[in-house]
């Protein structure tokens, strides 16, 4: 039998991260999680939930916070396409995802996804105001990636819209030379700045 798509528990997809991811442990919480299945056996999960970023959380916008399998091909691109299914038929806008810098973002690509800004190594998520445990953060450069036809901006019943590729600095002309979806060389999270500026003149 080929490979599909099943439903799965959250237990069912934490313990498969926890197996199976190759750097982080499962996420606390989600949205929902999907599973994909060869054989009748478990070979990779999907797990959304909101954005971790606040300044994306606005309610009409959703993360896929971890994909894993156990290297079946072409599992992480069924799971990218079908997150992003699932999330347009429950009435979301938008769905992101990272990367690290160093990696290719294949099976993104493959399902659609775009990359749209870099983000800068993070020192831990620990800040004055907010202590916390950096527990596995990475300090690392990330690539951002959005779904195809995402709106960066939603206000209200989607009055207000403007999409992502209407802002400077965004559809890979941020990205590293040499990087699979770049055209240019880096200037640091263009589209962030852009996002924080407009949502908090928004809110």
């Amino acid at each position: 039998m080929g490979l599909r798509l099943v439903p799965i528990t959250f237990a069912q997809a934490c313990a498969f991260v926890d197996e199976h991811h190759r750097r982080h442990r499962a996420p606390r919480g989600h949205k929902f999680s999907i599973g994909a299945a060869r054989d009748g056996r478990l070979v990779g999960v999907a797990v959304v939930g909101r954005p971790v970023a606040r300044h994306y959380d606005t309610g009409w916008a959703l993360e896929v916070t971890r994909v894993a399998t156990d290297g079946t091909r072409n599992a992480c691109s069924l799971l990218y396409g079908a997150a992003w299914r699932a999330g347009r038929a429950l009435g979301y806008r938008r769905m992101i995802t990272y990367t690290r810098k160093d990696e290719s973002g294949a099976s993104l690509r493959a399902a659609g996804w775009e990359p749209v800004a870099v983000r800068s190594p993070r020192g831990g998520w620990s800040c004055r105001s907010r202590p916390r445990g950096d527990g596995h953060a990475e300090r690392v450069s990330r690539i951002l990636w959005q779904a195809p036809a995402s709106s960066a901006f939603v206000v209200g019943d989607g009055v207000d819209e403007r999409a992502v590729g209407g802002l400077p600095g965004v559809a890979g002309g941020d990205l590293p030379a040499g990087h699979p979806g770049g055209r240019g060389p880096l200037q640091d999270a263009t589209l962030l700045g852009d996002v924080e500026g407009v949502v908090d003149h928004l809110r």
